[in-house]
């Protein structure tokens, strides 16, 4: 095959991989919100099991319609009303064979990123040593929904837990994290899995592969990697090697900084609130996308991207950060997320490199793929500005 006929081929190629990512994008774009996470913690006793149960009122809201008057506010008196509903929605999906879960009280909690119900709940039963937890919280609502549980025994060590109500769907057991606990169900028959050390991996990278603002902040850093500046204007690269380079050095600015922040926000060295980081990310996309059309910084785009690495970070640690684990826990969950994560990013990079490489040389790209790329991710970066700042819903869930 002649270069021109193969250089031809991947173009089609990636302009049919570009659509299918397109259309990827724009069905699941206005789900760009913080992974929806709830919170456990099981106190387990001889005799006596204390659980606190933490649930986003957001996720409830979006599962129950606690925003009765569609004001896009949750006053008090709306949750205060709807408490039975959240008792027996939350009661429903969970339970642990052996153990009859009463609740004995609840309450509100304001969190890094946003209030939360709290869920108090008894149970006079002997935790097992391998216990099963059968979760189903979210699931016909949110598939990325995820349960975080740890397990405190006297004078034994923590057991973290990952409990994944997409794996009871299908039929699957969940994933277990640490002191060789597990967690199963499937199909609603409790059964037990295989411990696993490397749940919060796969947490990390499941966190950056469906935060969409994130995925979308990384393309508007790609899309000017395959063209290069001439005194004629932008051409396209002639080798791989000259995309290559460029794009690594973004990345790894842009994974320096986001460990960083991620680490000092979780161990809460430093601390900003969602009410902030969560605009301020939305922010990073329409910068970054503006410069590509009209350039802003009079920096280097590695620079930029260390920068706005910073902010994405703050956003990243609040699955760990509130989980409130103990030092020696805390460094090997934190060290699986953030590896996690890069191993999702990689994946984000690869696709879109291989993609953007394979159409530099038509003659729309600069038009069609840069500029109006960059004003689509303006546009939808803009809209979720909008609603992270006045906490409106403008984009479908």
């Amino acid at each position: 095959m002649r270069r021109s006929d193969f250089l031809a081929a991947l173009r089609r190629s990636a302009c049919r991989l570009l659509v299918l990512c397109s259309l990827l994008v724009a069905s699941n774009v206005a789900s760009a919100h913080k992974s929806s996470d709830s919170y456990l913690q099981l106190d387990a006793a001889p005799g006596a099991l204390a659980v606190r149960w933490d649930i986003a009122l957001r996720d409830l809201d979006i599962a129950l319609d606690l925003d009765t008057d569609d004001d896009g506010r949750l006053t008090w008196g709306e949750v205060k009303a709807a408490w039975p509903r959240i008792e027996s929605y939350a009661l429903a999906r969970l339970a642990i064979p052996g153990c009859e879960l009463r609740p004995i009280g609840h309450g509100l909690e304001r969190r890094n990123d946003g209030a939360y119900a709290v869920l108090y709940l008894t149970s006079k039963c002997t935790l097992p040593a391998s216990p099963t937890i059968v979760y189903s919280l979210f699931a016909e609502v949110d598939p990325t929904h995820r349960g975080l549980a740890k397990i405190q025994r006297p004078d034994q060590p923590l057991v973290l837990l990952v409990l994944d109500p997409s794996q009871l769907a299908a039929g699957k057991p969940g994933m277990a994290s640490g002191g060789g606990a597990s967690t199963a169900a499937v199909a609603g028959v409790a059964s037990h899995a295989a411990p696993s050390r490397w749940a919060f991996l796969v947490e990390g990278a499941r966190h950056i592969l469906t935060g969409y603002d994130h995925v979308l902040f990384l393309v508007c850093l790609l899309l000017p990697a395959v063209l290069r500046r001439t005194p004629e204007g932008w051409k396209p690269v002639d080798h791989p090697s000259q995309a290559i380079l460029p794009i690594v050095g973004v990345v790894s600015s842009f994974t320096v900084a986001h460990s960083i922040t991620l680490g000092l926000a979780a161990l809460k060295l430093v601390w900003l609130p969602s009410s902030f980081i969560d605009p301020a990310i939305a922010a990073t996309i329409v910068l970054a996308a503006l410069d590509n059309i009209w350039p802003i910084f009079p920096v280097r785009r590695i620079a930029v991207a260390f920068c706005f690495g910073l902010i994405h970070g703050f956003g990243f640690a609040t699955v760990l950060s509130e989980l409130n684990l103990p030092t020696s826990d805390f460094v090997w969950a934190l060290l699986q997320f953030n590896v996690g994560l890069e191993i999702g990013q990689m994946i984000i990079v690869v696709i879109a490199t291989t993609v953007l490489f394979g159409l530099r040389e038509w003659p729309r790209y600069r038009p069609l793929v840069v500029r109006g790329g960059s004003f689509a991710a303006m546009i939808f970066a803009t809209l979720w500005f909008i609603e992270r700042t006045a906490n409106v819903s403008i984009l479908p869930i």
